[in-house]
C-alpha cells in the first residue's frame, strides 16, 4: 500500500552535513520525497511533536536537543513507506543499529552514554513509528499545500 511517513534529520545530522546522504538513501531505495523543508523547532512545537513523552524523565533533554539547531523535515512516500523507512534508518539506539542503516553507519552513541551526560540521545534522525503515528505527524508538520504529487521515472515507464 502506498503511504506517507515523516522523517526528520535532527540538529546533529544537519550539523554534520548529512542531509544529502540521508535523502540519497531514501531516493536510491525508490522512495519519493513529496515534501521537504528546513525549520527551527520551538518549545511549543516540540511539545506537540513529542506529546507522548512530555511526562517522561528524559523529555527536557529531548526538547533541548530538538530546538538546538535547524532540522530538515521530509515526507517520504512509497509502498509500505513507514516500514521501509524504519529499516533504512535503523534501531533507535545507534550502538545497536545494523551496519548499512543510517544510524548504524553514522552514529554510535548509546542510551547509557546519553543518560550519563544528562542529554538526549543524538541519533541523527526521526522516523514515524507506525502508520497511525505517520498520519498524525504528516498532518502536524506539513500543510496539504506543502506536499507535491509527481511521478518518478520508474513510475512513468510501467505498463
Amino acid at each position: 500500500m502506498i503511504e506517507q511517513t515523516l522523517v526528520l534529520i535532527k540538529p546533529d545530522g544537519v550539523k554534520r552535513g548529512l542531509i544529502g546522504e540521508v535523502t540519497k538513501r531514501f531516493e536510491l531505495r525508490g522512495l519519493k520525497i513529496v515534501g521537504i523543508k528546513m525549520v527551527r523547532v520551538d518549545p511549543d512545537f516540540s511539545k506537540k511533536h513529542y506529546a507522548a513523552h512530555i511526562d517522561k524523565k528524559f523529555y527536557l533533554g529531548l526538547e533541548k536537543f530538538i530546538i538546538s539547531g535547524p532540522i530538515v523535515a521530509m515526507i517520504i512516500e512509497g509502498i509500505d513507506a513507514v516500514e521501509v523507512v524504519r529499516k533504512i534508518v535503523g534501531s533507535t539506539e545507534p550502538k545497536g543499529a545494523d551496519v548499512g542503516t543510517i544510524r548504524g553507519d553514522y552514529a554510535h552513541t548509546s542510551y547509557g552514554h546519553a543518560d550519563e551526560q544528562g542529554k538526549a540521545i543524538e541519533n541523527l534522525i526521526h522516523a514515524s513509528g507506525n502508520s497511525d503515528e505517520a498520519k498524525q505527524e504528516v498532518a502536524l508538520w506539513f500543510s496539504i499545500d506543502e506536499l507535491h504529487s509527481y511521478k518518478l521515472s520508474h513510475e512513468e515507464h510501467t505498463l
